[in-house]
């Protein structure tokens, strides 16, 4: 693949680069004013930069091999640019002057696997023009903004976790937040214990599944139980209620955000397994956003000795599934589910530990 001098004709100004992130506890609980525990990945997206000779951005992804070009006066775009332009629109409607800029992206996180390439895209491209211009923008503005341009230019009613995650978490602790406050602590993993990520091989679309159909059945449970957000409920019996589906929806939310809050604690890895394991009995029951291929996969690592628990991780749909295991058993493995889970006609592959 050509590089950024070969694509723009120039060398690139800056660059600055953003990890993708696995979640851990609290899915779906984000917009949900609730709470989340994710982690940094090993993969990471990296943005270059320079400025445009012309009055065009210029957008080039390697990954792709795709360059697109966008005057002021272009239409709505798609694809990996919206992420781009989203970013800029943002810090233009925030008042500052983004001059037209060569952007070049290459990323090792994987797309559609739930492991947020696109907040890392965002994370990245908003790194890069902090350098580049200058701009007193800190780390906290920086994923918030991430998070308005997915909103506002990608279709997607996203939370604030995969933003904050990419732009604060790193790949040797877990990260509690509480998306509401902001509030956030760094918890060190349960002790002996490493984490597993596999693709299921079942790509997903945000905003084409029922991502933002959850997201307004949350918002509608809260407003028949007249709170703010789903988060100002703790007792589960609360929604019991609620008509269907929008009971299921509102009682997976409220257990979810209990089981990260009994994280914060201070548990054991048997337990943390324990609570992942019930997590995605209940993304898959309540939430209803488990698919096959990823249920077989979680319960060929629920049921193998060494294994602490699992659960899919991401919006659904599709994607990865995440499992706590005993400390140094991830290689051999990880190797072995995957063998039993192509025999059972599926192709998946390791994400993380990246084993060469």
């Amino acid at each position: 693949m050509p590089e950024f001098q070969q694509v723009f004709s120039t060398a690139p100004q800056t660059e600055a680069s953003a990890p993708g992130r696995v979640n851990l506890l609290g899915e779906h609980t984000d917009y949900n004013d609730g709470f989340v525990l994710p982690t940094a990945i090993p993969q990471r997206t990296t943005v270059q930069l320079s400025f445009s000779s012309d009055s065009q951005h210029h957008f080039y992804s390697q990954e792709l091999d795709q360059k697109v070009s966008i005057s002021e006066s272009h239409p709505t775009i798609e694809g990996f640019a919206s992420y781009i332009l989203g970013c800029i629109r943002v810090l233009e409607q925030k008042g500052y002057t983004i001059p037209p800029l060569n952007l070049y992206v290459t990323s090792s996180v994987p797309m559609g696997s739930g492991l947020s390439s696109s907040a890392a895209l965002e994370v990245a491209t908003l790194r890069s023009l902090r350098k580049l211009l200058n701009l007193n923008i800190d780390d906290i503005q920086i994923a918030q903004f991430g998070q308005q341009a997915e909103i506002q230019y990608a279709g997607v009613q996203c939370g604030i976790m995969d933003q904050m995650a990419s732009s604060l978490a790193d790949t040797n602790s877990m990260l509690f937040l509480d998306t509401r406050t902001l509030e956030r602590r760094v918890l060190p993993f349960p002790a002996g214990a490493e984490i597993l990520v596999i693709d299921s091989g079942v790509p997903r679309q945000l905003a084409g599944s029922g991502y933002n159909q959850r997201r307004g059945e949350c918002e509608e449970a809260a407003r028949l139980l007249k709170v703010k957000a789903l988060r100002d409920i703790a007792d589960p019996q609360a929604v019991e209620i609620l008509p269907e589906p929008l009971r299921r929806r509102a009682r997976h939310v409220v257990t979810e955000n209990n089981r990260v809050l009994e994280v914060l604690s201070g548990v054991s890895a048997i337990r943390f397994g324990e609570l992942m394991n019930a997590s995605h009995a209940s993304l898959r029951d309540d939430y209803e956003v488990s698919v096959p291929p990823l249920d077989t996969l979680v319960a060929m690592l629920q049921e193998t000795p060494g294994v602490f628990g699992a659960r899919l991780t991401g919006a659904g749909f599709g994607g990865a599934c995440v499992a706590l295991l005993e400390e140094g058993k991830a290689d051999a493995l990880a190797y072995n589910i995957l063998k039993r889970y192509e025999n059972a006609g599926y192709k998946g592959h390791i994400l993380v530990p990246e084993i060469p």
